[in-house]
């Protein structure tokens, strides 16, 4: 088996133009980008926050450095997934890069539904206005009253009548549903009788942002905090009329989509978190070199220099592992490759929060504050171990494809 995880030569140098882009003209833009949140409505952007945001998109998109996930397909670079996970790691190095390329979650898994499921109106009406950058999306799967990392439990009640899908329930957790410019929802719901096969009974269906019956209750806290102008919403649809048109390749195929959907989704998420722990680690390096404590740099002091080390191993297993899984997912079998994406999604995160937590611990009581991104990067990647499946069912699906390969019973 010839396994490469080798960028090709032209790649190599769009990389170091995408590193060159994020180092010198995003970074730059971080602090006072953040700054502008807390400034008037927080789930409006200020004339700044749009000034920067939307500054840096346009730059990008001149220099053609847009649109990196499309792997495998005509409208993109041609990435193999291998190849975009250097990429990826890049922009999880600033709050703001996978925006700046288009590259950001809910998105990217959406547009990959549109561009695969979606009917031609769908690619026009929302396919196109997403490639391009102009709106933004959400993913409605997870709903408060049911176990959601069971998919089969989705309940939200979705019924024909006459040419329309009337929709009733409530989501959470619906990543990206605050932001002013969130215009389409792809939403999980059940259409089918518990008579079914438990795999028929979800469907995903098309639903814009402000159809009538859509009330968004609240933001949902992650330690405290809200995450404006992005957001994650808890959302209740109340008698929500949907053209059934707008059911995506029909009832009882939900989870066919989601299968082609959560698959990238939950690497491009791990590929990003290795960006972060590099981020971590390079910033307790810099604070280990630079404060001094009991006459001595910090870094000579303790066990940091194993705490360093350690970090940095760790770092590059994970590394490995993601571009393994990367690989497995280029070969084209979606079963073959999804233990390895489990592998990555509890392995990623995890090595990420301990470098994270490493560095804040290096920083002091900085570490914790709004002084430095750490605080804000531990929520975020925290968060990670359970959207997209929670480590225990990943572990699960590792366990069982494990197992398979010493008996024939059903596991």
């Amino acid at each position: 088996m010839n396994m490469s995880f080798v960028l090709r030569e032209e790649n190599r140098t769009l990389l170091e133009r995408v590193r060159d882009m994020i180092r010198n003209e995003i970074m730059p833009l971080e602090d006072e980008y953040q700054a502008e949140i807390n400034k008037g409505d927080r789930w409006q952007y200020t004339e700044r926050q749009a000034e920067i945001l939307e500054g840096l998109k346009a730059k990008a998109k001149a220099a053609g450095l847009w649109n990196f996930w499309l792997t495998d397909s005509d409208k993109g670079f041609g990435l193999t997934t291998v190849e975009y996970a250097y990429f990826a790691e890049e922009m999880g190095k600033t709050p703001l890069g996978a925006e700046v390329f288009n590259c950001s979650a809910p998105d990217t898994g959406n547009m990959e539904v549109f561009e695969r499921y979606g009917t031609e109106k769908m690619k026009e009406q929302w396919l196109r206005p997403l490639l391009e950058g102009e709106i933004r999306s959400a993913y409605l799967m997870t709903e408060p009253d049911v176990a959601s990392s069971d998919a089969t439990n989705i309940s939200m009640s979705c019924v024909r009548d006459g040419d329309d899908y009337v929709l009733n329930g409530e989501k959470w957790w619906s990543s990206g549903a605050g932001d002013p410019r969130c215009k389409v929802y792809i939403v999980m719901v059940k259409t089918g009788g518990d008579d079914l096969p438990k795999h028929k009974r979800q469907s995903m269906i098309v639903v814009p942002a402000d159809t009538p019956g859509i009330e968004i209750l609240r933001p949902m806290e992650v330690y405290g905090h809200d995450d404006a102008p992005h957001g994650h919403m808890h959302i209740r649809f109340t008698d929500v009329r949907v053209p059934a048109e707008n059911i995506l390749l029909g009832e009882g195929r939900g989870f066919e989509i989601a299968q082609g959907r959560l698959g990238p989704g939950r690497i491009h998420h791990c590929m990003r978190a290795i960006g972060q722990a590099e981020m971590a680690l390079e910033q307790m390096c810099k604070r280990a070199l630079q404060r001094e404590a009991f006459g001595k740099k910090l870094a000579q002091l303790g066990a940091n220099f194993d705490i360093i080390a350690e970090c940095r191993m760790e770092i590059e297993m994970a590394r490995l592992l993601c571009l393994k899984a990367a690989w497995y997912m280029d070969q084209g079998d979606a079963r073959a490759a999804a233990p390895w994406i489990s592998q990555i999604k509890v392995v990623a995160p995890r090595v990420a929060l301990k470098v994270i937590d490493e560095a804040v611990q290096m920083f002091g009581g900085q570490g914790v504050s709004q002084d430095t991104p750490l605080a804000t990067a531990w929520t975020h990647v925290r968060t990670l171990r359970l959207a997209d499946g929670p480590d225990a069912v990943h572990r699960r699906q590792v366990a069982r494809a494990e197992l398979k390969k010493h008996t024939q019973e059903k596991i």
